[in-house]
């Protein structure tokens, strides 16, 4: 669990996943934002991604001391009865869980307690009482799709906090709603739910970190 780190800033530990969206693309600016010096904690960072994911951005971006973890490594880690299971250890060492982006299939499988992979059995084992945010990307008619409102109101049924999607041109090149949220506003939701349990002079946030 967390602790108080250097600068009098309250140490978070923290799980970013990334599902095969081409918004993964964001990771290094999130991280970028979560490590800033004005952010108000002090984040250590665990990686998460499925195999799609990893198409979607070069390691060599993200910072020296940041592990990145996928499904190889979870049975590289166990060989006998008593070794990690490193989907639980996971979810025990965070104090918060967002999965940017979350894109329509991982959607599915996490709305039906699918875990097929290393980011579906950490979510799936995660401690609904810690904050799980989840931020959907997908194309436009994926995101209209009617099954798409079903899996977000589950979800938010069970505790997790949605980053609701933004309309833009895509990729693809359509236009229309299904983009990630801007890695901002992701950054400041996660500032919000760490900051919901502390006292209101605890989670003030510098002005330069919420512009």
């Amino acid at each position: 669990m967390s602790n108080s780190g250097g600068n009098n800033k309250p140490t978070k530990n923290i799980i970013i996943g990334c599902s095969g969206s081409v918004a993964t693309i964001k990771l290094p600016l999130l991280i970028k934002l979560l490590l800033d010096s004005e952010s108000p904690y002090k984040f250590v960072i665990k990686i998460v991604v499925t195999d799609r994911a990893k198409h979607f951005f070069d390691s060599k971006d993200i910072p020296l001391g940041i592990q990145i973890f996928n499904d190889d490594d979870e049975w590289k880690m166990w060989k006998k009865r008593g070794d990690p299971v490193l989907h639980i250890d996971l979810g025990k060492w965070a104090d918060l869980f967002v999965i940017a982006p979350l894109d329509a299939n991982s959607m599915a499988k996490l709305s039906t307690g699918i875990c097929d992979n290393l980011l579906m059995c950490t979510a799936r084992a995660w401690d609904l009482s810690k904050p799980f945010i989840f931020c959907p990307a997908m194309n436009t008619k994926m995101y209209n799709h009617p099954i798409t409102e079903e899996q977000i109101e589950k979800l938010k049924g069970w505790g997790y906090r949605e980053v609701p999607c933004i309309s833009k041109t895509l990729v693809c090149g359509d236009t229309g709603n299904g983009a990630m949220a801007e890695v901002q506003t992701i950054y400041q939701e996660i500032i919000d739910s760490l900051s919901s349990t502390l006292t209101p002079a605890a989670s003030a946030i510098p002005a330069s970190a919420s512009s």
